[in-house]
């Protein structure tokens, strides 16, 4: 099943463009993270009816970074991306008046919704600020071997 990096993908546009200005194009966007400026469009959409972003259309316009980074967390990048649950893992309905399935649901349900306050608590507390910082910190002091991923 592919994974859904769009949280990561945006948290690392959102720094850069607020490292950088607060500013960027679909298409320079779309070059950062290797896919497609319409992709960029969507997902960027999705950002902008939460206030995150907004957009200026024209030459000299793009996607611009509304809040700072110290205004922004992890959860608020999340919930503007999907209004679902994070840990979507489903439990089994094949055979619904089974008592071990009804046992075995219940208990899955019981540590998804624990695990899912306790990640979201965690996004909540995570501010983009943060993630930017160590990643100065990170770039100040560059790997032994040399390379740089980014």
């Amino acid at each position: 099943m592919k994974r859904d990096s769009r949280l990561a993908r945006m948290i690392h546009v959102l720094i850069h463009m607020g490292l950088l200005g607060g500013r960027e194009t679909s298409e320079t966007i779309a070059k950062m993270l290797n896919t497609n400026p319409v992709v960029v469009r969507r997902t960027m959409a999705a950002l902008k009816r939460k206030g995150v972003v907004g957009s200026e259309g024209g030459r000299g316009g793009g996607w611009v970074l509304l809040r700072p980074l110290d205004d922004l967390t992890v959860l608020d990048i999340q919930k503007a991306l999907d209004e679902g649950e994070v840990l979507a893992a489903g439990v089994s309905e094949d055979h619904p008046t089974c008592p071990v399935e009804r046992a075995a649901n219940a208990a899955l349900v019981r540590a998804f919704d624990k695990a899912e306050s306790a990640l979201l608590d965690e996004f909540a507390k995570l501010r983009l600020s943060l993630i930017a910082e160590q990643a100065m910190s990170v770039d100040r002091h560059p790997p032994r071997d040399g390379k740089d991923d980014d």
